[in-house]
Formats: structure tokens, C-alpha cells, sequence
């Protein structure tokens, strides 16, 4: 039995990915691999519609894969209960999603403070935690509103907020500074390089933007459900 390597936040064998059944089935993953290191930001590059999202949904657990072997910071999520799934997800895994999944009644601030306040850590803290990760983000004025009161761009720093605040061991991003202008997508990675620079913490990454490559620990070109070549990058 392979036992996962310690340093690998994700390790992908022979993955597939099918949607449909019957005649209406079609295969998005064939086959794929990958090894995603702990201690720096994966890239999954590639045009539209060659599987990123989907690798990424499967990694944080929001997908099951039609076949293949995964494990996440050395764990198999198939072999966890539901219950145990739901608890590691919640501990481990910060996700930052394009439709931002804001709670419309909340506040920037307390959207922000979510994942601390299902930890346990009092309103108040949580609150102001989240407050100061949202100045950092240049949203110190808006931390009161509401997310229909938000800009795209104001509500994608919100969520990223939320995805970071409880310090994740593994961050998955998809598309994060799509709605950015590039100085706030800047920041924006420069507080995911942090996050993943602890030797036992990574960030994965979904993106179109070439503007951020250069905060790549690696990149993972993808084409037509597959791993096509693999770009080491910021070696010291």
C-alpha cells in the first residue's frame, strides 16, 4: 500500500471525472495526476472548460471522482464518514468560489467571521478579527454593509477573507482576482503567499490571470481533462 508523501498537501493518481450516464455521459478528467506540495501556491492553468474547476471541487470534497486514488493533507476524504468529511473540511480547507456565497443578512464583517465563529471563538473576536483582515483588504469602510450594498470586486475580498481568516491548512481558490483591479489582485496573493509559506499549509489556485503566475510555487497546465506539463517556478 503507497502511503502518501507528508509534504504533499494533495496527491491525484489516475483520476476521472465522468458527468451524465449512458449516451449523455461525458468524461471531463481522464486518468490525471498530479502531486500538489505543502508550502507554496499551486496553479491550474488551461483554457475554459479543461477541468480546473472540476479538479478542484473533487480536492475540496464538494465532487466525488468516478474513479482514481486522492488524498488531501494525507487523508483518503472517501474513506471518512460524512460527519467525519464535514469536521475535516471545516478544519483544514478554505474555499474561495467565483459566485462568493455571501450571507445576504450578514454584514462584510461578519461573513467574514464565520468560519471562526463555527470554531467557537466569541462574536465579538470573531468580528473583530475578520474587521482587521477586511482593512487589510482596503474594505475598512465597508465593513458594516451588507453584500447586496458591495461591489463584485468588494464581495470577492470578503469571501477570500472568510476562506483565510482561520488560518486553513489547504486554501483552494478559483479564479480569486478575476473581479480584481491588478493592485488589489496583488494584495490579494501577497496575502495567499503568506498563508502558504508554512512548511505545512498550501494554497491551489484556478485562474486565467497571468498577471499572478509569478506568485506560482508551481504550474499545473491543464488540457482536455489532463495534466499536460507541470512549470517549477520561484525555486530558492
Amino acid at each position: 500500500m503507497n502511503i502518501p508523501s507528508p509534504k504533499l498537501a494533495v496527491r491525484c493518481r489516475s483520476l476521472t471525472k465522468d458527468f451524465g450516464s449512458a449516451e449523455t455521459q461525458v468524461r471531463v478528467l481522464h486518468g490525471l495526476d498530479i502531486d500538489i506540495p505543502l508550502g507554496g501556491i499551486t496553479m491550474l492553468a488551461g483554457q475554459s472548460g479543461c477541468g480546473k474547476t472540476t479538479l478542484l471541487s473533487i480536492i475540496a470534497g464538494l465532487l466525488n471522482a468516478t474513479s482514481g486514488d486522492l488524498s488531501v493533507l494525507g487523508n483518503s476524504l472517501t474513506a471518512l464518514s460524512k460527519k467525519e468529511a464535514v469536521l475535516f473540511r471545516r478544519r483544514n480547507l478554505g474555499f474561495i468560489f467565483q459566485q462568493y456565497n455571501l450571507l445576504p443578512t450578514l454584514t462584510a464583517a461578519e461573513n467574514a467571521a464565520v468560519p471562526l465563529l463555527g470554531d467557537g471563538v466569541p462574536l465579538d473576536e470573531a468580528v473583530g478579527r475578520a474587521s482587521t483582515l477586511l482593512e487589510r483588504l482596503g474594505l475598512g469602510a465597508r465593513l458594516h454593509s451588507r453584500p447586496a450594498q458591495l461591489s463584485g470586486g468588494q464581495q470577492q475580498r470578503v469571501a477570500i477573507a472568510r476562506a483565510i481568516i482561520h488560518s486553513p491548512r489547504l486554501i483552494l481558490c478559483d479564479e480569486p482576482t478575476a473581479a480584481l483591479d491588478g493592485k488589489t489582485g496583488h494584495d490579494v496573493m501577497q496575502l495567499l503567499a503568506e498563508a502558504a509559506v508554512e512548511p505545512d499549509r498550501a494554497v491551489v489556485v484556478v485562474t486565467h490571470d497571468h498577471r499572478i503566475f509569478d506568485f506560482a510555487t508551481q504550474v499545473a497546465h491543464m488540457e482536455d481533462g489532463r495534466i499536460k506539463s507541470i512549470e517549477t517556478k520561484n525555486q530558492t
